[in-house]
């Protein structure tokens, strides 16, 4: 059953966050969503969240969110910097202000560190414990639309304006650029074991590449636009990425489109597959729609926003996100 509608604190100005528990299945997936609303909302206005909702939290307009690896806190890109919240209390525990538009957020594998993309051209390293800036990466000449650690954290991936920087993270310098689109990056995942990259771009296409080399392995085509989002299984064998009224599951060894979800009557900003790679979460305007990857069948809506998902993560089931009334 889903969590009964419940009035909140609302920390938004102009935009919101929302943490909502999946009612179907018979499992208690946590979510993480992220909008752009139209309306100015002002801190401490209180609201009613939509049914299965917790919590809206996020100061600015948050463009991104990523939780810890142990599930502890939840970190938001917004217009204005970055925030860090904890996942039980919902309690702000730190804000990096930037004083510029953030469009990406990641936390490395062990939960140390934190990286973050921004339209002022460059991508930041923070020390999560000591809540403070240890690096910023300089190279790209556009803004820096997405960012991803690899799974042993030694390596970042950066996307912008047609290209793909790797970073050494230790040494804090670049060590290659992939080139090979024609547009803006907007998404990039390393696979579970580290050795290939994939992009997704508003040229239409999706690209491989392999890490150790650092040439482009294959061009996914078939979305009718631009391509917002892209995300690997947990097992690796299969991507999602979405567009443009579309969501596209594609087999990476065979290289090939395996499965069109239907029913999308706007863009698809953001994918985003449940730990055991059983289900895909996928973020539109005002919803969250649920799939079981396996029979291609939509399972859920999750309703409740008031504008576009830009950014949604399904949980492990070990984490359980509180139910308190902030306020």
């Amino acid at each position: 059953m889903p969590v009964s509608r419940r009035t909140r604190q609302s920390f938004g100005h102009y935009g919101d966050l929302s943490v909502s528990y999946s009612p179907t299945a018979r499992r208690r997936l946590a979510f993480a969503a992220v909008l752009a609303s139209l309306t100015l909302l002002t801190c401490h206005t209180a609201l009613a969240l939509p049914d299965g909702a917790i919590a809206r939290l996020g100061r600015g307009s948050p463009k991104a969110v990523q939780y810890s690896p142990d599930g502890t806190l939840l970190a938001v890109a917004t217009t204005i910097g970055v925030e860090l919240w904890d996942e039980r209390t919902h309690e702000r525990t730190a804000f990096f202000e930037t004083n510029a538009w953030m469009t990406s957020v990641t936390f490395s594998p062990d939960g140390s560190m934190l990286a973050s993309g921004s339209r002022d051209r460059t991508v930041k390293l923070w020390d999560v414990a000591a809540r403070q800036e240890i690096a910023t990466l300089q190279g790209h000449s556009p803004s820096v639309e997405s960012v991803a650690f690899s799974p042993d954290g030694s390596m970042l991936a950066s996307g912008s304006y047609r290209e793909v920087k790797l970073w050494n993270v230790a040494a804090r310098q670049e060590i290659a650029t992939l080139q090979g689109h024609s547009d803006s990056v907007r998404s990039v995942a390393f696979s579970p074991d580290g050795s290939t990259l994939v992009s997704a771009s508003f040229d239409g296409t999706v690209k491989l590449w392999d890490v150790t080399v650092r040439q482009e392995i294959a061009t996914l085509q078939g979305h009718s636009g631009r391509v917002f989002s892209v995300a690997f299984s947990p097992d690796g064998s299969t991507l999602a990425s979405c567009g443009y009224r579309e969501v596209k599951l594609w087999d990476v060894t065979a290289r090939q489109e395996i499965a069109s979800l239907p029913g999308y009557s706007f863009s698809v900003e953001s994918v985003s597959f449940s730990p055991d790679g059983s289900t895909l979460a996928t973020g539109t305007l005002r919803e969250v729609k649920l799939w079981d990857v396996a029979a291609r069948k939509k399972t859920g809506t999750l309703q409740g926003h008031s504008s576009t998902v830009f950014s949604v993560l399904v949980l492990p089931r070990r984490f359980k996100a509180g139910h308190r009334q902030l306020g």
